[in-house]
């Protein structure tokens, strides 16, 4: 493994987390991106019988991994690595 696996058996980061379901002692499936600053960038909480994708979860983080790299630009909808980037502006308001 090149990332951290780790369990949580006093449900403590289920619940600094927000996805605890306190009465059934059960997590929703929860998701969160984490900057090497700590900062959250992407949170995804799905609910128990709604799976999660892990292509689209990769994709996430290959465009935080890319604007933290790049300031000024941002990765739209479906980006992938080597596609187009945009530069934010009041210009693409309404129009992406």
């Amino acid at each position: 493994m090149t990332y951290p696996l780790i369990g949580d058996p006093t449900q403590t980061l289920a619940r600094n987390f927000g996805v605890l379901i306190e009465e059934e002692g059960l997590a929703y499936r929860g998701t969160f991106v984490i900057d090497p600053s700590g900062k959250i960038k992407v949170i995804e909480i799905n609910d128990n019988g709604i799976g999660r994708d892990a292509k689209e979860l990769l994709r996430k983080v290959q465009a935080a991994q890319y604007v933290a790299s790049h300031p000024g630009e941002v990765c739209p909808a479906k980006w992938t690595p080597g596609s187009k980037t945009l530069s934010p502006s009041l210009d693409l308001v309404g129009k992406i």
